[in-house]
């Protein structure tokens, strides 16, 4: 047991079942304002695909099986409400019809909506719902929060774009470098985040803490049009007025709150929700900042919400009343607050992140409250988090400088130990002592020495198994569940959805960053060329140099020749990167140098190995 992040390894330790607080008005809240329900609560794409179904969390009613958290199965259940709910006069929510919530002000003339959803399917789905209701409004504005893409994925399922579209600024700067750059690594660990491969059920995938999980629709992107730029920049669109707060370097890099003084409303995007958030994803991300977070939470408070009769996010359900909205926030500023501080003091004594993440306890004052526990995010690898942001992933020691990697100390370790079957036979009596931690170490060790051996695999396939169903972290249940699906069955590709508008949105400098992390490097060693792209519709040149293995670019070159010029548009380049060849460009010079360049590319691999070798 870890009992710090409330990652409880033993369904039957009472600590795991023991409420946070016996008193507490979060189903009441989680149900209040429903107008109605998506009835049936499946959303299928224009194949008839499902990409979303609210009956497969049917399960959550019946009472918490030994398969699963107590504390997380009473999450899941909250998580897992369905349908329109009235927020405050004139704001409604959807919620349940993905992973995050969204949310829908009505103006003058129509509706704006903030935060669309992953899926365009989703998102069109639960403006039909509002509209079945509050009658058929049209959309007359969009805001999104911040640059995930379960903020903003849905958007084309309820605007063509005619309309304002608000955004923190350098919103499509990091909602590239998330999705794009690093997007197929991240969909791989997504399968793990989220457990999207792990059928819903008791034994199996309950939800994450955040939500249920994500939709499987088209993810779309259309570029925002009016930028937040400053805290107390206030905007008027379709007569609501709103007052934004900047929050850079929170839950993610490009984010915002924002008010709505005529309701006495206050959304915090993901900055406050039923949860301990993470500070380091396990999906992967930029290390969050604990010690901004926190501020910008006292800030929240100072600006808004002693003025506020009600609280929402993109997440979860809402808080009503000042006095309770208050509480809310502050609990969840100390929260960030304590995290940090706590942990930068331990560094300062000596201690590493692991060693933190086993020693530091939260406050009873922030032990008793539900939303502080670690559904989603934990104080573990949060601590873990704050150590990185600071210190790196060294952590001093000289032996840990220059380790062997992975598989070959495996093959050390279980050459000094005696071998796979006397690996296998420690750990087991490891795993019965209740030690599931080091059983699965050591058997980590066995398979990443000999992967097809299937004693090792199966075992430590059960070891992830029992981790996982009593883990009260959602994340951390879904990466034990799919470890252990992986090494029974074998791996299971990425599902990364089909997106429309990301990489149209691009800037021509983020398009060929994109190609450059293609490279194979070694490959292309021995290369040299540089060619001028001159953009016909852009009215500018973009210069790409191929040396040492690198790609570089800059913008309007002021010296040398190349070796090739070619005009296009960036339409034509879009479909060069497609793979679609080079009709419609012309070419001056070495014009062999566009397929030597694109045959020096590799393909991101949506299957890599993570439990195995």
């Amino acid at each position: 047991m870890t009992g710090n992040g409330h990652e409880y390894t033993d369904p039957d330790d009472p600590i795991g079942s023991e409420p946070a607080d016996p008193v507490t008005d979060d189903f009441a809240d989680a149900d209040r304002g429903l107008v109605a329900r998506l009835e049936p609560g499946v959303v299928k794409d224009d194949r008839g695909r499902v990409v979303w179904d609210t009956g497969a969390y049917a399960f959550l009613e019946e009472e918490c099986p030994d398969t699963a958290n107590p504390s997380l199965w009473r999450q899941s259940r909250l998580c897992a409400k369905q349908g329109l709910y009235k927020v405050t006069e004139g704001i409604y929510q959807v919620r349940g019809l993905d992973l995050s919530n969204m949310t829908l002000v009505e103006g003058d003339q129509g509706v704006l909506v903030i935060d669309p959803l992953i899926s365009a399917e989703t998102a069109r789905a639960g403006l039909d719902l509002y509209r079945s209701r509050r009658g058929d409004r049209p959309v007359s504005g969009v805001i999104y929060s911040h640059s995930h893409v379960d903020h903003f994925g849905g958007v084309g399922g309820v605007t063509e774009g005619n309309v304002p579209i608000l955004a923190p600024k350098d919103f499509m700067e990091n909602a590239v470098s998330e999705n794009v750059y690093v997007g197929p690594a991240m969909a791989r660990r997504g399968l793990f985040h989220t457990g999207a491969r792990i059928p819903p059920g008791p034994r199996g995938q309950i939800g994450v803490g955040l939500g249920q999980a994500g939709s499987t629709g088209t993810v779309t992107l259309i570029a925002p049009n009016r930028a937040i730029t400053r805290t107390g920049q206030e905007e008027v669109v379709d007569g609501v007025r709103i007052v934004f707060q900047m929050t850079p370097g929170t839950e993610a890099p490009a984010e915002m709150n924002f008010y709505f003084p005529e309701h006495r409303a206050l959304c915090m995007a993901e900055n406050a929700t039923h949860n301990l958030h993470n500070l380091l994803t396990l999906r992967g991300a930029l290390v969050r900042d604990a010690r901004a977070w926190s501020g910008y939470l006292d800030e929240s408070i100072e600006l808004f919400a002693y003025d506020s009769d009600v609280l929402f996010a993109s997440h979860h359900w809402p808080t009503w009343g000042t006095e309770r909205l208050v509480s809310f926030l502050s609990l969840q500023r100390d929260l960030y607050a304590y995290l940090h501080d706590q942990t930068v003091r331990m560094m300062n004594q000596g201690l590493v992140g692991s060693e933190i993440a086993e020693t530091l306890r939260m406050p009873p004052g922030l032990e008793r409250s539900w939303h502080t526990r670690g559904y989603y995010g934990s104080v573990n690898h949060n601590v873990k988090a704050i150590y990185q942001r600071y210190m790196g992933w060294f952590d001093g020691n000289p032996a840990h400088l220059w380790p062997h990697p992975p598989e070959a100390a495996a093959v050390r370790y279980v050459e000094c130990m005696g071998g796979v079957a006397e690996v296998v036979r420690k750990a087991g009596e490891y795993r019965d002592r209740g030690d599931l931690r080091f059983a699965a170490t050591l058997l980590d060790h066995a398979v990443f020495s000999r992967p097809d051996d299937e004693e090792a695999r199966l075992a430590l396939a059960d070891v992830y198994e029992r981790l996982g169903f009593g883990a009260e972290n959602g994340t951390w249940r879904n990466f034990y569940l799919q470890g252990a699906a992986e090494l029974r069955e074998g791996g299971q590709g990425a599902s990364i959805p089909q997106v429309t508008g990301l990489t149209s949105a691009l800037s021509v400098d983020q398009l060929f960053a994109s190609l450059a992390i293609r490279v194979n490097g070694p490959r292309a060693w021995n290369e040299y060329f540089v060619i001028d792209w001159v953009f016909t519709d852009l009215d500018t040149i973009h210069r790409t140099t191929l040396s040492n293995g690198a790609l570089t670019s800059r913008e309007k070159p002021r010296r040398g020749e190349p070796d090739l010029t070619v005009t296009l548009n960036k339409f034509r380049l879009l479909r060069l990167l497609a793979g679609k060849g080079t009709e419609g460009m012309v070419f001056s010079g070495d014009e062999g140098l566009v397929d030597r360049l694109m045959g020096l590319l590799d393909e991101p691999d949506p299957t890599f190995n993570i439990v195995i070798p």
